[in-house]
């Protein structure tokens, strides 16, 4: 018997690669990120209580993630447009990627039916991935909760 859903990834699996646009439209890739730990997470909506809060832990704590060796992308299913708002209003200091098409999330397992306000509802899994340097996954963490978050992920690095 398994706890992992069908469509879900594992620590093990290797990372979905993507190419997708950051808030300015330059397109960024996983790729390009070989051979470095890259936190990759997946969060409904820009400009959101929940969502800001989020991202702005992550600010926060780029600078000790980013000594530690870790890059952050923040991807979405907003547009460009409301990412460039988002990441001016926020001063956010890593990149947050556009995935309007939903594929990525998809291919991350990142997109599904979950509950809200005791409704079941299809829409983003707040989740969270640690890609190796060698592209495969160390973490993948669905349904995490926004406050908090980066202090759950710290202790799973072992960062303090």
């Amino acid at each position: 018997m398994t706890d992992v859903l069908p469509g879900r990834l594992s620590a093990g699996d290797p990372a979905p690669l993507f190419s997708l646009p950051d808030a300015a439209g330059d397109i960024v890739s996983l790729s390009s990120f070989a051979g470095r730990h890259v936190i990759v997470y997946f969060y409904p909506a820009a400009l959101t209580p929940a969502c800001t809060t989020q991202a702005c832990d992550f600010r926060d704590g780029l600078p000790s993630l980013t000594d530690a060796g870790y890059t952050v992308l923040g991807i979405s299913k907003d547009p460009v447009a409301q990412l460039a708002k988002f990441t001016a209003q926020e001063h956010l200091n890593f990149p947050v990627l556009s995935d309007e098409s939903l594929e990525v999330h998809r291919a991350y397992g990142a997109w599904g039916e979950k509950q809200l306000y005791g409704k079941t509802v299809t829409g983003v899994l707040r989740s969270t991935f640690v890609v190796g340097p060698d592209g495969t996954l160390e973490h993948a963490l669905y349904n995490v909760k926004a406050k908090g978050h980066l202090g759950m992920l710290r202790k799973k690095l072992h960062l303090g």
